[in-house]
């Protein structure tokens, strides 16, 4: 239902804009198939929906409609999450948007890789299951991760971390860091919710 109410106000937008052909690229084959007449639906309000964006129509001199796959939208994805990071007026002059397109996902960006080929929490991993500190640790590091290690839990060579409300928070590297992000970008936990909403899926 929410994704017919964006359908609804943009095709107001485009009204309002006096746009007489308009071309559509959705990226729900439900709303889509529905549109086009090839799928049908008894949800009274999906219903409504429907019929009120073909009374919309026929303001048009021409509506086509085009299935776009998700995977594909990331345009639509980039826009949906800047569109929430900031309120803007009517009365606010927003500067123009420089968008550049890299070889690599931009989240990829912000995890440490490991260039030693140990994770991050090496260190702590070591003195739990051996009892042994780093190379050429000071004392002031040995007492940091002596104090450091209360709470932890190794079981069966995975680390976890006990938190505040008893659960158990496990650790991960690099690796794994990239394909937990991938997937709840683009995978099958693929979303258009907000940066804050998406970092509490991801923890």
């Amino acid at each position: 239902m929410v994704e017919y109410e964006a359908y609804v106000m943009s095709l107001r937008a485009a009204l309002g804009r006096e746009i007489k052909v308009l071309k559509v690229y959705g990226d729900s084959s439900l709303v889509v198939y529905q549109l086009l007449g090839e799928w049908k639906t008894n949800d009274l309000k999906l219903v409504e929906y429907r019929n009120l964006m073909l009374e919309l129509f026929k303001e048009f001199e021409e509506v086509t409609f085009t299935y776009f796959p998700r995977e594909k939208n990331q345009m639509t994805k980039s826009l949906a999450t800047l569109a929430a990071m900031f309120q803007a007026s009517k009365r606010a002059d927003v500067m123009p948007i420089l968008m550049e397109v890299y070889k690599i996902l931009e989240h990829y960006y912000i995890l440490e890789e490991e260039v030693d080929g140990r994770p991050w929490y090496h260190d702590i991993f070591q003195y739990i299951k051996y009892e042994t500190y780093p190379q050429r640790a000071s004392e002031i590091e040995k007492r940091t991760i002596r104090r450091m290690v209360v709470g932890y839990i190794l079981d069966g060579g995975i680390l976890y971390k006990r938190d505040r409300d008893q659960v158990l928070l496990r650790f991960i590297d690099a690796r794994e860091a990239k394909t937990i992000i991938e997937e709840v970008h683009s995978g099958i936990c693929e979303t258009h919710e907000n940066g804050l909403s998406m970092a509490r899926k991801i923890m």
